[in-house]
């Protein structure tokens, strides 16, 4: 741990290494430590209309949803925003509109236009 990393997006100082990851405590940013800057065809996520997403944009449930182990179940039209995406088959961390976090399938998603 001799590198000194800066965020990409505040140019912060505080940048600490979480796993795989690099976290910038100021402004939330986080980011892949292996990330390759040519390659970005392992990024590529769709939503259930084929909508290319990005980190930050504002999707919708296009399905009622069970929470695994609760009985809370999330309704249709329930609004997301996309913090970054993951390995495996929920593959967007997002954040809900009632202020919780939450992994989520992309094909249970649509992406908001307006």
């Amino acid at each position: 741990m001799t590198e000194n990393f800066v965020c990409a997006k505040c140019s912060s100082p505080y940048v600490y290494e979480d796993g795989l990851l690099l976290v910038c405590p100021e402004c939330g940013h986080s980011q892949s430590i292996t990330a390759d800057s040519g390659d970005d065809s392992s990024t590529l996520v769709k939503d259930a209309h084929g909508t290319v997403l990005a980190e930050g944009d504002s999707v919708t449930l296009i399905k009622d949803l069970k929470v695994k182990g609760s009985s809370t179940v999330l309704k249709v039209g329930t609004k997301a925003k996309i913090s970054r995406f993951l390995e495996g088959d929920h593959d967007i961390d997002c954040r809900l509109q009632g202020g919780g976090t939450m992994e989520l399938k992309s094909q249970y998603v649509k992406k908001v236009t307006s």
